[in-house]
């Protein structure tokens, strides 16, 4: 794609970015046919190419983000899938980072969008205040309609994804560190996550049992607090930075008291972005050399289950497993087979999704800034689960799990409950029924199992 940067226009370092992104794309297209808002509209404006098209055009004009382009921008999942179907090459994800910050520094938003888009910033990033939120939205659910008719679609969203019962307390709660419960074989910290831990906090629970079975000390920073992710995509570039400084620094302590052999990260969109952190911060970052660092450990727990023998699983199960790939998990760190191999590993059966290269509408805060879209998103993907009749759906991220679990009704877990069960721990929450499906597993099996591997 040709270029109209200025030179002085090209002093600048993030326009200088979005020249080298922009001239690798030759608008062959490829990219619309994977992507869920294209599918969903039909509208060009709202494919990877169209949108390169009106960030280019905003970039070089040096004019304020318009409405259409705040528009189209925002409907953007983010879900990389472009990427993926790419022949050239094209860094979609940090041009529309880019965008997004542009926008977010020179657009226009409504008094109601505003106040919207700061209480979710506000809130999801912050375990204490998203407790509090999801409390009182037992008591507020009553008036998503109010909020609809008034304007605060986002808020009425936030109230339909809050859970409607009790919240629950993790055992393993940081910041701590847990011992291995067999000789040490390894030392890693644990990205504890934000609404992940007030949520399912079942997830860090089963991923600490897992490691500390296999010899594994798992470390829980004090001071480390959210990756960043979830402002960063919504444009707020500085406070994503501030952020991920701090959590950086955070593991840079521990790290210097003892070197540990991985960063362990359970929320794929999280581990998107913690990879991502030499990106992020730069090399003239305060905590530049940290942050690539931390980027270079940071690993998904199934990427660093898949390379250690847990031994045979504890228990056997006909379960038929179907396995949803997050968008972050295949798109953006590429991580494709670790996770089905693992669950094949520990005796159950998996199945694809149809057309699992579509985003199923989660997507970050996307579902609450963007509910219309990504109602239509989530009844495309749940027609697609039932298609292949599963007893649970797996998957390696939150937003993934709540969003999926409205609108099926069979179970929703992460892969780790699955594997943490198989090999000893409790039974996954909404699982409890499948108790008489379960039984030692018999040695013939156990052998089948250690031939897969």
């Amino acid at each position: 794609m040709q270029t109209n940067f200025t030179p002085e226009q090209l002093q600048d370092p993030d326009l200088r970015e979005a020249n080298s992104i922009l001239r690798r794309c030759v608008h062959c297209g490829l990219c619309i046919a994977t992507c869920p808002t294209y599918l969903t509209l039909g509208d060009e404006r709202d494919s990877p190419r169209g949108r390169i098209y009106m960030i280019k055009d905003m970039l070089e004009s040096g004019r304020r983000a318009t409405p259409e382009i705040q528009t189209h921008v925002d409907r953007c999942l983010s879900c990389l899938s472009c990427m993926t179907t790419c022949p050239s090459g094209v860094d979609y994800m940090h041009l529309v980072d880019l965008a997004r910050s542009r926008i977010e520094i020179t657009g226009r938003r409504g008094l109601r969008e505003r106040l919207s888009r700061s209480l979710v910033a506000w809130t999801v990033p912050n375990p204490g205040r998203m407790r509090l939120a999801l409390t009182a939205a037992l008591f507020a659910r009553p008036f998503k309609g109010l909020l609809r008719r008034i304007g605060l679609k986002p808020i009425a969203a936030m109230l339909e994804l809050a859970p409607r019962g009790a919240l629950r307390m993790g055992s393993y709660r940081g910041p701590r560190t847990v011992p291995a419960t067999s000789e040490r074989r390894g030392r890693v910290i644990l990205l504890a996550g934000c609404a992940q831990q007030v949520l399912r906090p079942e997830i860090n629970d089963a991923t600490v049992r897992m490691l500390t079975r296999l010899g594994v000390e798992v470390v829980m920073a004090p001071g480390a607090g959210c990756c960043g992710a979830l402002v960063h995509h919504m444009g707020r570039t500085e406070e994503a930075k501030r952020q991920a400084s701090r959590t950086v620094e955070a593991w840079a302590r521990v790290i210097a008291q003892e070197p540990v052999d991985a960063i362990i990260i359970n929320a794929s969109g999280c581990g998107t972005t913690v990879k991502d952190y030499a990106h992020l911060l730069g090399s003239e970052s305060e905590v530049g050399n940290e942050a690539v660092m931390v980027a270079g450990l940071a690993k998904d727990i199934t990427e660093y289950l898949v390379k250690r023998d847990p031994g045979p699983p504890k228990q056997w199960s006909s379960i038929r497993v179907a396995y949803h790939s997050a968008c972050s998990m295949q798109h953006g760190q590429r991580i494709i087979d670790e996770p089905r191999r693992l669950l094949a590993r520990a005796g159950f059966s998996v199945v694809d999704i149809p057309e699992g290269h579509i985003c199923c509408g989660s997507a970050g805060t996307y579902n609450i800034l963007q509910p219309e879209l990504s109602a239509e998103l989530l009844k495309r993907k749940a027609g697609h689960i039932a298609e292949v009749a599963p007893d649970v759906v797996a998957t390696g991220n939150i937003g993934c799990i709540t969003q999926l679990q409205r609108a099926l009704d069979v179970p929703v877990v992460h892969t780790i409950e699955l594997l943490d069960w198989a090999y000893g721990g409790p039974v996954p929450r909404g699982m409890e029924h499948f108790g008489s499906r379960v039984r030692e597993v018999p040695e013939a099996r156990i052998a089948t199992l250690k031939a897969a591997r």
